[in-house]
């Protein structure tokens, strides 16, 4: 029986595409890249997307072509992608920032126009719909985590079309796992319970504080150090995981660890509470998509369709630097802050930079993702601390020069 085939049965029933079990969506975002793309090829994707997923990119021997975003959400606003651009791509791959779904229908038109594969990354966005579809279905393959939604810490899915496929692909990761241990497996089944009794315990700021002055956290800022020497050395050995190591397993050490029964079985319990995580994150949104912070798409898509399932919720605020570091005072601490966006933090060296960079600038520099789970707390925190929300309205010209404290290089 292949590695994990129990779990994948689970999300294929969910989803109705064939599913591979991998221990992390990053992994599984890899193998869709490596089977589909030649060394070299040139993918179009977000700016506004977590800095992993450039170095999974660039480990797959690709070069990332950063595309036009929403200044609502983020996501890749095709029609501002130039057609020169559009002829010389070689694969386009989602974001679904958050939860928020791409414009996936026209994404996928344009990529079979041009005889392109559509890769889907849905880590954020297990229970997000268009068109009455799940995302997912959409692409050649889509990517999901199970550390997000049903905060496992570890564990994802590659869904693909067909069996066959499926097939080739398990046999593709079984060469790219790693020997679990024991040890990691029990670390990796207690780190969830150890959050949520942080959380329950109202110890958030307390044990964040600490991890700070230990230094025990992997990135001084949004973006983790780029390193770029060692960056341009390792492009000489791509397509390769090992050769970017260091980049890829940062927040989750185990991204490629043969997860043993302990883990699996946790996974699977679950799994089996997804829908009612789901439905608790509707609530959440729906009271989050009627304050002044959440962007009026988000108002009108939650009135006119019903509330997403979001992963985190894009408010919109004024100052949101020193506003994370005042919101740890009542328990809440932000993560999945993609600033500044990767073609400003890689430099053309890495990437092939945006051709109108301003609105992935102020979404990046504006937007903090707040937990549909804590939208209460979110609420009360903000109202106290009388937090001013910002409105694209608003942009203006920002400077070429990136701040070094988040070029980290």
């Amino acid at each position: 029986m292949p590695y994990g085939s129990r779990l994948a049965a689970t999300m294929t029933l969910r989803l109705g595409r064939e599913c591979v079990y991998t221990p992390s969506a990053r992994l599984a975002l890899y193998l869709a890249l490596r089977r589909w793309c030649r060394p070299g090829a040139r993918v179009l994707m977000s700016p506004v997307n977590d800095d992993v997923i450039l170095f999974v990119v660039l480990a797959a021997g690709l070069r990332p072509v950063q595309a036009p975003v929403s200044v609502w959400d983020g996501n890749i606003d095709p029609a501002a992608v130039p057609e020169s651009t559009w002829r010389n791509v070689d694969a386009v791959l989602t974001t679904n920032l958050y939860g928020v779904p791409d414009r996936v229908l026209e994404l996928r038109r344009r990529c079979e126009q041009l005889g392109i594969p559509l890769f889907e990354d849905a880590a954020h966005a297990i229970g997000s719909h268009v068109d009455g579809r799940p995302i997912g279905t959409f692409g050649k393959a889509a990517a999901f985590s199970l550390s997000k939604h049903v905060a496992g810490m570890a564990g994802g899915f590659l869904a693909v079309e067909d069996a066959r496929t499926r097939r080739e692909l398990e046999l593709l990761r079984d060469d790219l796992l790693t020997p679990g241990r024991l040890r990691e497996d029990l670390a990796t089944t207690l780190r969830p319970l150890a959050r949520s009794a942080v959380r329950s315990l109202h110890l958030v700021r307390p044990v964040w504080r600490t991890m700070e002055r230990l230094g025990l956290l992997e990135r001084d800022a949004f973006r983790m150090d780029l390193h770029a020497p060692r960056l341009t050395a390792s492009a000489r050995e791509a397509p390769s995981l090992t050769a970017y190591e260091r980049w890829v397993r940062v927040d989750l050490h185990g991204y490629r660890s043969r997860h043993g029964s302990l883990v699996r079985g946790q996974l699977k319990l679950r799994m089996a509470r997804l829908d009612e995580d789901l439905a608790r994150r509707r609530a959440g949104v729906t009271l989050l998509a009627g304050t002044p912070w959440a962007s009026p798409a988000l108002r009108d898509r939650t009135a006119h369709d019903g509330p997403l399932p979001l992963f985190r919720v894009p408010l919109l605020v004024h100052d949101r630097d020193a506003l994370v570091q005042r919101l740890v005072r009542h328990d809440v601490v932000c993560g999945y802050i993609y600033d500044p966006p990767l073609d400003d933090y890689a430099g053309a060296e890495f990437v092939e930079p945006s051709p109108d960079p301003a609105p992935a600038r102020w979404f990046a520099a504006h937007t903090l993702p707040a937990d549909p789970l804590l939208a209460r707390r979110i609420v009360g925190a903000f109202t106290k601390e009388r937090v001013a929300d910002a409105h694209p309205s608003l942009l203006r010209p920002v400077p070429d020069v990136t701040p070094p404290r988040l070029l980290g290089q």
